[in-house]
């Protein structure tokens, strides 16, 4: 079983495939197992690696308290551990958020961040405002609406029930994730960082506006902008094709590892 070294945590991590290498990084109700359709899609190609956050999975659960402060470390003990590099970090919602600040700790191994429904907890004021006006309409729904369309829980009420029994294995929650949008980086540490960003939309998301994630876009020179058409803030799970063939496009298009550029 692969673990990593934290800080002295343990934290659990997979690698399949081969190739390029893409490591996603979960949202708060995921973990490693999440990502079993991105896995089995892109293992042929590309070297696919997921990892569970402290708290979350297989990863180290006995500590008291969780830090939200804590998972960026994760992921990099988990870089490290497989000696990493020209990697592209691919987050989940609030996993994005973890990710993007991995990336800005070790610009050396990762050459782009997908911040997948999220906008990585970059610390700008207009953005700040237009994520909570999004925040506010969003908690007028039941979770699962928020998740997943409702035509899709009507349709697939098999793998509905499943995307509710994932946070089961979970012992961190929700709110132990919230304090990573705490001091949060600006534009000019990311731009200066060299690490590309790359904001990943989906139309139907009903916890982040398409809008808002635009905005970002815009205020973020070199950036680049994807939307996916029909699909909601679960996108990995319940439009997987359009969501495993963005993902392939973007790694394939990156440049070249740095040190050898």
């Amino acid at each position: 079983m692969p673990l990593a070294d934290s800080d002295g945590t343990s934290i659990y991590y997979e690698r399949h495939g081969s190739g390029p290498a893409i490591l996603f990084v979960h949202g708060s109700g995921g973990h490693h197992a999440a990502w079993w359709q991105q896995v089995a899609a892109l293992r042929d190609e590309f070297t696919v690696v997921t990892v569970d956050l402290r708290g979350f999975g297989k990863s180290d659960s006995s500590m008291p308290e969780f830090d939200g402060q804590d998972f960026p470390g994760d992921i990099v003990a988990v870089l490290e551990a497989e000696d990493l590099t020209d990697v592209m970090l691919v987050g989940q919602s609030i996993g994005s958020v973890a990710a993007l600040r991995a990336a800005l700790l070790r610009p050396e191994r990762v050459s782009r961040v997908v911040l997948g429904h999220s906008l990585g907890g970059i610390a700008h004021p207009e953005l700040r405002e237009l994520a909570a006006a999004d925040r506010a309409e969003a908690v007028k729904l039941p979770v699962i609406d928020r998740l997943l369309t409702q035509e899709f829980q009507r349709r697939r009420a098999d793998l509905t029930f499943l995307f509710q029994q994932m946070g089961t294995f979970n012992v961190a929650r929700m709110q132990d994730l919230r304090n990573l949008d705490t001091d949060g980086p600006s534009l000019e540490e990311i731009r200066e960082s060299g690490v590309e960003v790359v904001f990943l939309a989906a139309e139907k998301d009903a916890v982040l506006g398409v809008k808002t994630v635009t905005r970002a876009h815009e205020l973020l020179p070199g950036s680049r902008l994807e939307i996916v058409p029909g699909a909601p803030h679960s996108m990995y799970w319940e439009t997987p094709e359009p969501y495993n063939a963005t993902v392939a496009r973007l790694r394939r298009t990156l440049t070249a590892p740095k040190e050898t550029a």
